[in-house]
């Protein structure tokens, strides 16, 4: 039997072939997210390890404010720790924001990444953490060095003048070298510069004190010993651990780090695989039709139910082998490919080999075969329940009603449970209503699939008459082969409807949070500018300072980060610019005058003010973030803004009580005379000392920045689906061509009273047309009561949100779907048309 299913495989090369694409580009999904996360995986952590290689112990402390209340490691703690046994070297070291600027005065790098730390050479004169290819470290202020990247992208040599910008004004310094370096900033697409350790210590603590410390041991020296000895000289908030425990820690942050990644791709490629199994079960449903005869022989001669079950599930897993080793075989090229991808865009991984586990090859083989077998098993299961008498009679047995009937039935209980999941979920809204939601959309998947070949023939009827009108007879023959076998049809829309639900829903929910963002920004901003840091820090004041100095702007208010508690409850709260504040915000009063600001008061969202009973007028006992105690009178209650926190305070009462060396600010807003322009955006930038640390953006930046993600996340699953819809498409392919070649004879016949070859092939593709738009419109209806059930879930927590159906997009999805199924139609309708008639209406 095993002899007969392998001669079987190669007999049908041809019809096997769409097969074996669908499960290779599965495959390939699989075994390639296993090693592209393998690889980073692999390749991370040797960075890490290779990071503390020479580190016996590593200290670390929270410092970083200049009013010195956070300590840090000073140099005495330092001197302490060097004169212990053991200790060969102990270096401090200390880091911050550093954004270096171009020779046009932009940013190199993503911002938050671009990193300064201090160049601090040991006993040989060089710092170990760094290789120069270029000049030297910087030895005294006004030098630094950069890395090889951040000079190559600005064009620097050492010698030039490099702008750089930390959380103050922009400072001009001179390059004294470059140098290679495995920092993690660097590979993520950031900056590093190294300033000499008195500088950097002034930029970010203060002289004499760092914030972390690195200790090298002498050789034959206990890490673990010297562990001991440093903990009790340590500063109270410090933390210190050996350099192997912090390597694993790191490790195992990139491994969960990963795994997310991972999941996700592996759940595109689950539902490629899964879309897949619909043409895989199609073609050997095809498969054991076209050999009822040969199978009944089979029986006929000897060989059990069994033994055709298990001739077929042979094939299936032949079949499945061959595909896996090609899959696997394209998935390490694919996960190269992604790694090169990355280097191209600006993300760059550390060297390290292509890492092919014996995980991700069990995977790979283990994922194709097992769902061809799995795909193949209920054709197999029909082919051995067929007696022998009635397959040599019949060639295309038909399923009894019965057996349509439990069908159905079974269908539409299944669809039902789903509906009710999803509407229960919206109904629930949050995180239990999301999980109602997929439990749902998982039940009403299931339930449409085995309804699809029932909804068939009514959706066909629909559209048979306009059909027959515009295209005749190709047109009324189409329409009736479409539903000639509605599991067929059925299985091959399936295929189209689970990937155009997933694109819908994924559309509906993408575009309705995507204008609720912009009507956000639309309706809460009135400012033509905001100014914030490209690091996400505070701004300095000076920039504030600047800005309400310069000419043309009309209004400027911070939006100053403050905190305060009252009855025992920590609020937040925005020091503003009173007078200027409901110039750059839209701020409806509900009760009270925002001018009660200028005079010490506050004002309360309306939200905040009714959850705690306040009114204008009240008097609140507050405790500060300073611990002093005081009374806020509350001068007004507006309606929330999404940019700003539930409590307005003057600025000036938010800068008494700041507990930082300077204020928290983090956005400045600005509105200018003559509205956003090109030249009122120049003078911000000359006001600011053409900061490149410093990001100015009108109003359309503000929206694309938060709208930006929901259509970066909409394109990337986009590229995802494509996986599981060209697997659809080759669905259609493979049905139209075994279709066809099972119709040989019918299609003589036609062709011999008189349907020319242009009708045959309109005929072909009007029937390809017809099944993939039906498949595109219940996964399009589906898609959309998806994303309306999502977005329900999301609506509590998304201000001015109201369900957005993207009619153009749905469009271009049911066009899209005419379109594949033309393309599909292609080859089986040119070989449809080239059948000789004699020798097809001779075919069996």
């Amino acid at each position: 039997m095993f002899r007969t299913a392998l001669r079987n495989v190669l007999a049908h090369k041809a019809r096997l072939l769409m097969t074996v694409l669908a499960v290779t580009l599965g495959v390939a999904f699989v075994s390639g997210t296993l090693v592209f996360t393998d690889t980073l995986g692999n390749a991370f952590r040797n960075q890490s390890a290779k990071s503390y290689d020479d580190v016996a112990v590593a200290v670390s402390t929270s410092a970083g404010d200049q009013d010195g209340k956070t300590p840090g490691i000073d140099d005495a703690t330092l001197d302490r720790i060097r004169a212990l046994d053991g200790v060969a070297s102990a270096t401090g070291r200390v880091s911050g924001f550093a954004g270096v600027a171009d020779p046009d005065g932009k940013l190199i790098g993503n911002g938050w990444s671009n990193t300064g730390a201090n160049y601090a050479p040991g006993k040989g004169g060089q710092d170990a953490q760094y290789t120069f290819t270029d000049g030297s470290g910087p030895d005294r202020g006004g030098e630094i060095a950069l890395d090889r990247d951040t000079a190559s992208k600005g064009g620097y040599h050492v010698g030039d003048p490099v702008r750089v910008a930390t959380n103050g004004p922009v400072k001009e310094y001179k390059l004294s070298g470059v140098f290679t370096t495995e920092d993690g900033a660097v590979n993520a697409g950031g900056s590093l510069v190294l300033f000499d350790t008195p500088t950097a210590q002034g930029l970010y603590l203060k002289p004499g004190v760092f914030k972390d410390a690195t200790v090298t041991a002498a050789p034959g020296a206990s890490d673990g010993k010297l562990l001991d000895a440093i903990e009790p000289l340590l500063p109270e908030g410090a933390t210190a651990q050996t350099g192997k425990a912090l390597a694993d820690e790191q490790a195992k942050q990139i491994e969960d780090g990963l795994t997310s990644l991972n999941t996700m791709l592996l759940a595109f490629a689950g539902i490629a695989l899964f879309v897949g199994v619909f043409l895989i079960a199609n073609t050997f449903t095809m498969l054991v039709a076209q050999r009822t005869r040969e199978l009944a022989l089979m029986r006929a001669i000897g060989a059990s139910r069994r033994q055709v079950k298990w001739s077929v599930l042979a094939e299936a897993a032949v079949v499945g082998a061959l595909a896996s080793v090609i899959g696997f075989g394209l998935g390490v090229a694919l996960a190269t490919g992604l790694r090169s991808a990355m280097g191209m865009i600006g993300g760059k991984i550390p060297a390290g080999p292509l890492v092919v586990s014996p995980v991700a090859i069990g995977s790979a083989l283990a994922v194709g075969i097992l769902i061809t077998v799995i795909a193949a098993w209920l054709p197999a299961r029909r082919a051995a329940k067929i007696a022998p008498v009635a397959a040599m009679s019949s060639v295309h047995a038909t399923a009894s009603t019965r057996s349509l009937v439990v069908r159905n039935s079974i269908g539409g209980v299944i669809a039902l449970i789903g509906a009710a999941g999803i509407v229960g979920g919206a109904a629930t809204g949050g995180t239990d209503g999301r999980y109602l939601v997929a439990a749902g959309a998982f039940f009403a998947l299931i339930g449409v699939i085995v309804l699809i070949p029932l909804l068939s023939r009514p959706a066909v009827a629909l559209v048979r008459p306009a059909l027959r009108k515009l295209f005749g007879v190709s047109g009324k023959l189409a329409s009736q082969n479409a539903v000639r076998n509605p599991r067929r049809t059925g299985a091959t829309a399936s295929a189209l409807a689970i990937g155009l639900t997933l694109v819908t829903g994924i559309s509906v929910l993408g575009v309705t949070l995507g204008q609720a963002v912009d009507r956000m920004t639309t309706d809460n901003i009135k400012a033509d500018y905001m100014v914030s840091m490209a690091s996400g820090g505070a701004l300095d004041p000076s920039a504030l300072t600047a800005l309400e100095k310069a000419d043309g702007v009309s209004a400027v208010s911070p939006q100053q980060a403050a905190w305060f508690e009252v009855d025992g409850k920590y609020h937040s709260a925005s020091g503003v610019t009173p007078g200027d504040v409901e110039k750059v915000f839209s701020l409806r009063t509900v009760s009270g005058s925002l001018g009660s600001l200028k005079d010490g008061s506050v004002a309360v969202g309306s939200k905040t003010a009714k959850s705690n009973g306040w009114k204008t007028g009240d008097t609140l006992p507050v405790t500060f973030d300073d611990k002093k105690k005081g009374e806020l009178k509350v001068g007004a209650v507006y309606e929330e803004n999404e940019f700003l926190s539930p409590f307005l305070i003057p600025k000036d009462l938010a800068d008494a009580h700041s507990t930082t060396a300077r204020p928290d600010i983090r956005e400045i807003w600005i509105k200018t005379d003559g509205g956003a322009s090109k030249a009122g955006e120049q003078t911000i930038v000359n006001a600011l000392g053409d900061n490149p640390a410093m990001s100015v953006m009108d109003r359309q930046d503000i929206r694309d920045m938060f709208g930006g993600f929901v259509n970066t996340a909409l394109n990337i699953m986009y590229g995802l689906l494509a996986m599981a819809l060209l697997i659809a498409v080759l669905g259609v392919v493979n049905t139209l061509a075994m279709s066809v070649f099972e119709r040989q004879q019918e299609i003589g016949m036609l062709r011999a009273i008189g349907l020319d070859r242009r009708r045959v092939k309109r005929m072909i593709r009007l029937e390809a047309v017809v099944i993939s738009v039906f498949g595109a419109v219940i996964g399009v209806a589906l898609g959309v009561f998806l994303g309306w059930a999502i977005g329900r879930t999301l609506a509590a927590s998304i201000p001015g949100y109201a369900l957005v159906v993207p009619w153009d997009r749905l469009a271009v999805f049911l066009a899209l779907a005419a379109l594949v199924g033309v393309l599909a139609s292609l080859w089986p309708a040119r070989s449809g048309a080239k059948l000789n008639m004699l020798t097809a209406i001779k075919t069996e």
